[in-house]
């Protein structure tokens, strides 16, 4: 039972990531820090370099492509979900230090963190 939660995670976490950074860079949507329209300008909001983008980026979707090899690669998974959870811990307090912003923009890297620590502790 638990083997299958910590699959069901992996596989949720992989697919939010691609769906974020593949089909919805430039989408706007309520969870855009201040009055950001796509993933560009988020950045820019918190502060970061434009290249910050691209390498942010990079990394989560080979972190991804990793937690999804790692259901056949089943070593390749903690390393991945940990460095995932390191980036999302680093989301979230970017969308803590925007002033101004509802905590409810931080809820999707939250509940990110959140199954990382649980595919982590129970993997």
């Amino acid at each position: 039972m638990i083997e299958t939660v910590v699959l069901v995670l992996q596989v949720a976490i992989a697919l939010v990531i691609f769906a974020v950074w593949i089909l919805r860079p430039n989408l706007n949507t309520n969870y855009r820090a201040g009055d950001a329209k796509n993933i560009f300008e988020e950045f820019a909001v918190y502060g970061l370099p434009k290249w910050s983008v691209y390498a942010v980026g990079a990394t989560k979707l080979c972190l991804a492509s990793m937690l999804i090899i790692g259901i056949w690669y089943t070593q390749l998974v903690q390393y991945a979900v940990m460095a995932m959870g390191i980036l999302m811990a680093g989301a979230l307090i970017c969308h803590l230090k925007t002033r101004g912003d509802p905590l409810s923009r931080a809820t999707p890297a939250s509940l990110m963190l959140v199954m990382c620590v649980l595919v982590l502790y129970f993997s």
